[in-house]
């Protein structure tokens, strides 16, 4: 060390100067620590930025760089003068060496500004931190100098003034970014560049790089396109690929969650532990500034200080500014701990969403059994639990931490008598684990009851079509009401009981422990509690109260991850689809006749599990080119077999070999919820000329000729807002474009009329079709095209009884084929095979013929067939297109979300809803509990003052139990407060707002679901009703409890220095100030937040729904990264949102250091003008000290409210839904209506919505009793539009429907549907019983079901389950074959024994020997009596009506019975039945 040339040596303290430090100490100690640091940094710095490339710099930039390097230059030349001076003229200065260390250090200076300003896109930290910390130093020495006022001091302090002078303007310009005037590069999309790359450390540390979007916010309601793009290491794209990697290394997902995101949370660790240090130096600050006023007093009085003069009144001014940059400097690290926290919350979040999206598109089918709405919740629930866990996990080191910190505080206080408050704190922890276990068990238990309620809604949503039709409303309401109210409310109510006396429990315990603490203290210790004791000790029990009320809420948040983690570990870690199912091998070019598909000696299982297998004895060979037909009967394993070659069963034995790509139409389309176009191209690039052909192929034109925009109409969820036969063709449609080496099409002709059907096969499918030079493998139960494939499998039971091709099968008497074909070809005429090489299935007029001529016909055929034939290798394979460059769509509606301030109507109907004198008494109680707490401290105030004056502590016991009682006053008032808000409000509220939601849901018209994505219906059931149960209670209680709080401080401190009041207006126009910017930016972010959060559920279930497919097209990787695109939208609303907390939070901490700094100034001054007693600024300053807390606990429960009352504002938007006509109307129906069945159509007119065009036009038709009649038409002509009027699911536009003379419009919907029986085109099924299927309303006896089952043909199936009537449905019915599906789709009809009976297409998924049957059954005893619809694609099934109707786009065109339709040679019906084969 270099040697002190001053007489005072190096002690750091003055023994010549009052309240002063020595030259030694400041030249060698104090200056050289910041210039010794800045060199080595800067060196570094250096080194790594000479490696970089320079950047482009604007002209702007390049002068404020020529003005900083000027500048530093004339530092480091004014620094080497004032050591060349010094060495020359041996001036006598303390520390010579520290003059030639500044100049050394700040040499390197130019250069790091010189590579910083055009290497780097921020200004340098180093040197941004470097000046102002060298300016405070400097203040201190020069304060030394001036005040020892030695001659030759005064041009050295002058030199080095002017270095800092130079140097603190050249910080001024290093504060503005190098980038600046430049184009900034735009970020992801339409979003501009995050600031964050760009922002300086203080603009980091203040979050002052959010300024201009509050500003924004302010002025204008902010949108998705204000917001900032992500940065790199944030996308979902990433943060997915950290975990898989750390998932692969390690088996413990929470070792992997940590080894991928926990560096920074690390990092956030060391932070929170040097900001508890800084809190708990804030009493020891109290406690030195009370000493310190305690012994100005005693000076002043005369009484003798250590024969001294007392203390310097500059000491008490140094203690303010140090308790205001104590406070200030522990924002700025509890900012920067919370913003780590929350984002690595969010990349928790992000990366488990994507990691359980990945695995349930590998999700083995044993693993299938877990409902689509578990793993939605998985996804929206644990998720976020463990991101919940990562904001204040780490509560639970700090939380340790800061009680050890206080008992240490506090023994330096009290002495033993503290342990005291150990103990009991320590008693205490037994306790908070009894409850945090049974609030474990509650909170596990209230999981699976809302993951029941959820699987029920995510159900009813799904079926809602069956719902209606059925009138079955009130028996699902009845389910789901039964599992909220009587498991989930129950459940709600235990848990708001013990989380109120939990938190009662916390607020008492550091009341109880002062309270004991000072009691001992009284009694044992001879040394007089006074201020300076009393009230230090009260602020630390007062920061005592944040870690063990945290503490208890951290541990039940410990608790809930646990829980969650389990759960995710359980499905990550489950079973996946078997890679080597089959051998997949590429090749380039396939000739035909070449092998596309082998399998031999395959045997295939569901379940690995399984004791039979499902498929055995498989052997099949497709080569391109050949046309391959499965037929079988419901059941015999056809889809299963199309499953198998796409690899979603598991391969037991035997092996399969593919030779190139697979396309698939499965028997149920999976449409999305996106364009019909989108759903064609299926993320391949669009081809005009080949998807035109496609669609005229699969006979879209004329529906898509119907709709809004054409191909571009987005559809709803699950196609929903397309007929069953449009969705198939445009499942068909997605198979063909994709131009696969293999086809497999799950019987796509069943839902479509037959006459399409002819079409669709003779350009698609068959030997002329666009897909002839392809392999297909075609299911099918229709036996008109047989003739056209080249080979033949029938299947029963799982094994291929026969196969062969279709000539050698129809020869043979004796095989299957050849029984069906004479079973059903029998009364078909030769023309059923019409030639394949028809140009239109349009029949030609006479009148077109004659414009053309014969020959002309002809010549224009062969000439469209040799141009097809010749075109036919030129379709290579779809090429993928780059669909991330699209924005995901909202759906067919874009979520409802206001703007601006929540409504006061909201909060009033929330607080309606929970009882208005409940929500006054909860706020009389908190505003009463803060007046009791007030008063025990002035009580404290009182003794303290009295144990001064008298110097001991005597008298002790009315002070004692006066604070005692107020103390437990104050403690159960605040217990009560919280089970009035737990208990009575909290519950009434959430009852009441689901149900009003659920009975609106459920009273909304269909078209309301058809524009409403599941997933945001759902998002309403499971995280708003979540928020609304949970959270929102939570979040009042403290608001109302931190604005007493408020209250109470700015009284007491108002009160006692009444000059403080000036502070406030100020303050309070920059509270308010802040306040606007925050509250407006805040909402409009937290609604931006909700609404694309939306979208990632819906692609969520979405996409859980077309699994199948999604493997089958091999796209994973494309919705992988939809999904991913979903997230970061998702992320880049969310992250603002977080840092918009924090920069409200600093600049209110600023509010609050501020309010401390007045204070203590306040009491430093009336103490040296007029005197102030130290018990008085021990109080107000307590006080004070919670201002900060309290002040930012006002604004973030304000705006926690705000952001929380818009899950209530959702609910409250979905409770006024619009609605169908009433369910009921009394005196409308009369007794056994309908007895008859007669229907008459008057002048019928109607559409789907306002804005939509007619979809019937005036019919009128009058159908007797018991008469059945057949609806055909083409697909869009308005068959299914006719029947769902029958049920008023579209109401009349015009005219009306009479049932036995009784108007329908004038009977309540329910009495309606229940008078009419329908079984759909598409079955829909429930998670249940098989006895819940069938009468999901328990209306009739077990007997009654047999029966219906028998006659539906399903005894045998049901007998052959071990369980019969209890055999277990999957959800949606997966465990049962399409057909089967049907077939209890018929039992429910016939159980229902009603007048009228509606078919919609109703035995398309079945075989022809189960159709039969159907038709036996139809057409047999049970259905005499009873008046029937029936909509055929299959025109034979209708051929035995008593009469036909037939629709053309929306029109009655005939109506008589099939024998006088097919005399009548002009008639559409007999053009129909031609077109089908059947004249």
């Amino acid at each position: 060390m270099s040697v002190c040339r001053d007489l005072e040596g190096w002690s750091p303290v003055s023994n010549l100067r009052e309240f002063d430090s020595t030259p030694c100490f400041e030249e060698g100690v104090l200056i050289p620590t910041p210039l010794v640091v800045v060199f080595v940094f800067s060196l570094y710095r250096t080194f790594v930025l000479s490696r970089t490339e320079p950047l482009q710099r604007s002209c702007k930039s390049r002068w404020i760089l020529i003005v900083k390097l000027t500048l530093l230059i004339a530092a480091v030349l004014t620094s080497s003068a004032n050591l060349f001076l010094i060495l020359l003229t041996h001036r006598p200065v303390a520390v010579p060496l520290s003059y030639a260390l500044e100049v050394v250090a700040l040499a390197v200076s130019p250069i790091l500004t010189y590579l910083n300003h055009t290497r780097s896109r921020t200004s340098s930290s180093i040197l941004l931190l470097f000046w102002p910390v060298y300016t405070i130093v400097f203040a201190i020495w020069a304060r030394t100098t001036i005040v020892s006022n030695l001659p030759w001091s005064r041009i050295v302090l002058v030199l080095k003034s002017g270095v800092v002078a130079l140097g603190f303007i050249s910080f001024v310009l290093e504060c503005i970014c190098p980038d600046i005037a430049l184009e900034k590069p735009d970020g992801e999309g339409d979003h501009m560049e995050n600031p964050i790359i760009t922002a300086n450390i203080f603009s980091k540390w203040s979050f002052g790089w959010m300024t201009p979007l509050m500003r924004k916010g302010a002025s204008k309601y902010i949108t998705e396109e204000d917001l900032p793009s992500l940065l790199k290491k944030d996308e979902a794209t990433q943060l997915g690929d950290d975990l898989r990697i750390a998932m692969t290394n390690h088996k413990s997902l929470w070792t992997s969650l940590f080894v991928a995101y926990g560096g920074p949370y690390a990092f956030a660790a060391f932070l929170k532990i040097f900001q508890d240090c800084l809190a708990f130096l804030q009493p020891q600050l109290l406690r030195w500034l009370l000493a310190y006023i305690s012994a100005y007093q005693a000076a002043r009085s005369g009484a003798p200080f250590g024969g001294s003069k007392g203390p310097s009144p500059l000491e008490g001014f140094a203690i303010a500014v140090i308790m205001f940059a104590a406070a200030l400097t522990q924002s700025v690290i509890l900012h920067q701990y919370f913003q780590i926290c929350y984002e690595t919350g969010m990349r928790v979040r992000a990366g488990l969403v994507t990691a359980i999206y990945k695995k349930a598109l590998v999700l083995s089918c044993d693993e299938r059994g877990r409902s689509s709405g578990d793993i939605v919740n998985l996804m929206s629930v644990d998720s976020t639990r463990l991101q919940d866990l990562c904001t204040y996990g780490l509560i639970a080191i700090s939380g340790p931490l800061q009680i050890t910190l206080a008992f240490v505080s506090l023994y330096n206080l009290l002495g033993w008598s503290g342990f005291v408050g150990v103990a009991i704190m320590i008693f205490s922890i037994p306790l908070n684990t009894f409850i945090a276990r049974l609030l474990k068990k509650m909170q596990e238990q209230q999981m699976k009851n809302r993951d029941k309620r959820t699987r029920l809604m995510s159900e009813l949503l799904a079926n809602i079509r069956s719902i209606k039709l059925y009138a079955w409303e009130n028996a699902f309401m009845r389910r789901v009401l039964f599992v909220r109210n009587e498991q989930e409310l129950k459940m709600l109510r235990k848990i708001g009981i013990t989380t109120a006396l939990n938190t009662t429990l916390w607020g008492g315990i550091p009341l109880l422990v002062a309270f004991s603490s000072f009691a001992v203290a009284a009694m044992t210790s001879s040394r007089p509690l006074t201020a300076d004791v009393i009230f230090p000790a009260i602020s630390l029990f007062m920061l005592l109260q944040f870690p063990l009320a945290m503490f208890s809420q951290v541990t039940s948040n410990i608790i809930e991850a646990l829980v969650s983690v389990k759960r995710l570990s359980d499905f990550l870690r489950a079973g996946e689809l078997q890679p080597d199912a089959r051998q997949v091998i590429t090749k380039t070019t396939l000739q035909l006749d070449d092998q596309v598909l082998s399998i031999s000696s395959g045997e295939f299982c569901w379940s690995k599990n399984a004791v039979n297998p499902i498929l055995e004895g498989i052997d099949l060979s497709v080569r391109k080119g050949e046309l391959v037909g499965v037929l079988g009967r419901v059941g015999a394993g056809k889809s299963s077999l199309l499953s198998a070659i796409i690899g979603d069963m598991i391969r037991v034995d035997g092996e399969i070999l593919l030779f190139g790509n697979v396309s698939y139409a499965p028997q149920n389309p999976w449409i999305m919820s996106a364009s019909i176009r989108d759903n064609i191209l299926f993320s391949h690039e669009y081809d005009e000329f080949f998807y035109n052909q496609v669609i005229d192929a699969c006979a879209l034109r004329p529906d898509l000729a119907l709709l809004p925009n054409g191909d571009l109409t987005e559809v709803g969820e699950k196609g929903i807002t397309l007929s069953g036969g449009q969705r198939a063709r445009v499942s068909l449609a997605r198979a063909v474009y994709a131009r696969a080496d293999l086809i497999l099409l799950d019987d796509v002709l069943a839902a479509v009329d037959s006459h399409v059907a002819r079409h669709v096969f003779d350009q698609v499918i068959g030997p002329s079709g666009l897909l002839a030079t392809k392999a297909r493998i075609l299911v099918t139960n229709s036996v008109s095209f047989l003739r056209h494939f080249d080979q033949l499998l029938f299947m029963r039971r799982g094994i291929i009884l026969e196969s062969g091709s279709y000539d050698m099968m129809a020869l043979n008497s004796e095989s299957e084929v050849g029984k069906l074909l004479r079973g059903h070809l029998s009364g078909i005429s030769s023309s059923g095979s019409s030639t394949p090489f028809s140009g239109s299935s349009t029949p030609r007029t006479e009148e077109s013929g004659s414009l053309t001529g014969p020959s002309s016909v002809i010549a224009d055929n062969i000439q469209g067939i040799s141009e097809k034939l010749s075109r036919r290798n030129s379709f290579g394979k779809a090429v993928l297109a780059n669909v991330l460059s699209k924005k995901p769509a909202d759906g067919a509606s874009k979520e409802h979300s206001e703007q601006g301030r929540v409504k006061k109507d909201v909060y009033l109907r929330y607080i309606e809803a929970a009882s208005k004198t409940g929500f006054m008494l909860f706020v009389f109680a908190s505003a009463l509990q803060q007046a009791l707490s007030v008063f025990a401290n002035l009580t404290l105030r009182a003794w303290g003052e009295h144990n001064r004056e008298t110097g001991s502590n005597v008298g002790v016991s009315g002070y004692l139990l006066e604070y005692g009682l107020f103390s437990l006053m104050s403690t159960l008032v605040g217990g009560g407060a919280a089970i009035l808000i737990w208990v009575y409000c909290g519950l009434r509220s959430a009852r009441h707002l689901h149900d009003a939601m659920l009975f609106s849901v459920l009273r909304a018209p269909l078209s309301f679901f058809e524009m409403t994505p599941t997933g945001r219906i759902l998002n309403l059931f499971s995280r708003d009703t979540y928020v609304v149960d949970q959270i929102l209670a939570r979040v009042i209680q403290g608001l109302v409890r931190t604005l007493c709080s408020c209250a109470g401080i700015l009284v007491v401190i108002g009160y006692s220095f009444p000059a403080f009041l000036i502070a406030v207006p100020p303050l309070a126009y920059f509270y308010t100030r802040v306040m606007t910017y925050y509250l407006a930016t805040s909402r409009e972010l937290k609604r931006l937040d909700a609404v694309s959060r939306s979208p990632i559920f819906a692609w969520f279930s979405e996409s859980l729904n077309g699994l199948s497919t999604i493997r089958a097209f091999d796209q994973q990787a494309i919705f992988i990264a939809t999904n991913e695109r979903r997230i970061d939208r998702n992320q880049m609303c969310y992250l603002p949102s977080i840092a918009v907390n924090r920069w409200l939070a600093l600049r209110l901490e600023l509010v609050g250091a501020t309010i401390i700094f007045i204070s203590a100034l306040l009491s430093v001054i009336a103490l040296i003008t007029t005197g102030v007693d130290a018990g008085l600024v021990g109080l107000v300053l307590s006080y004070a000290l919670n201002t900060t807390g309290a002040l930012n606990w006002v604004v973030r429960s304000a705006s926690e409210v705000e952001q929380n009352i818009v899950s209530c504002e959702r609910i409250l938007h979905n409770t006024k839904l619009p609605s169908e006509a009433p369910d009921e109307i009394p005196d409308a129906k009369p007794m056994d209506w309908p007895s008859q069945g007669a229907v008459e159509y008057r002048n019928y007119s109607t559409r789907y919505r306002p804005e939509l065009d007619l979809v019937l036009k005036d019919i009128s038709i009058t159908v007797k009793p018991k008469e059945k009649i057949g609806i055909c038409g083409r697909t869009g002509s308005g068959k299914s539009s006719l029947l769902l009027s029958l049920f008023r699911i579209i109401e009349p536009s015009s005219g009306t429907i009479l049932i036995d003379g009784v108007d329908v419009t004038k009977v309540g919907l329910h009495d309606l549907r229940s008078a009419i029986s329908i079984v759909p085109q598409s079955p829909d099924l429930f998670e249940g019983t098989l006895r819940e299927n069938v009468d999901p309303t328990a209306s009739y006896q077990d007997a009654e079901i047999w029966v219906a089952l028998a006659q539906s043909h399903l005894r045998d199936y049901v007998d052959s389950l071990p369980e019969g009537l209890d055999a277990p449905v999957r959800e949606g019915g997966s465990s049962m074959s399409a057909g089967q599906r049907q077939l209890l789709c018929f039992a429910r009809a016939l159980l229902r024994k009603t007048r009228i009976l509606v078919l919609d297409e109703a035995t398309s998924a079945v075989d022809l020997d189960t159709d039969k049957a159907i038709q036996e059954i139809i057409r047999g005893p049970q259905f005499a009596d009873v008046t029937m619809f029936t909509i055929a694609h299959r025109l034979n099934t209708i051929m035995e009506s008593d009469r036909v109707l037939v629709l053309d786009a929306g029109k009655v065109i005939e109506f008589d019975s099939p024998e006088v339709l097919l005399a009548h040679t002009e008639s559409r019906f007999r053009s129909l039945a031609a077109e089908a084969g059947l004249v």
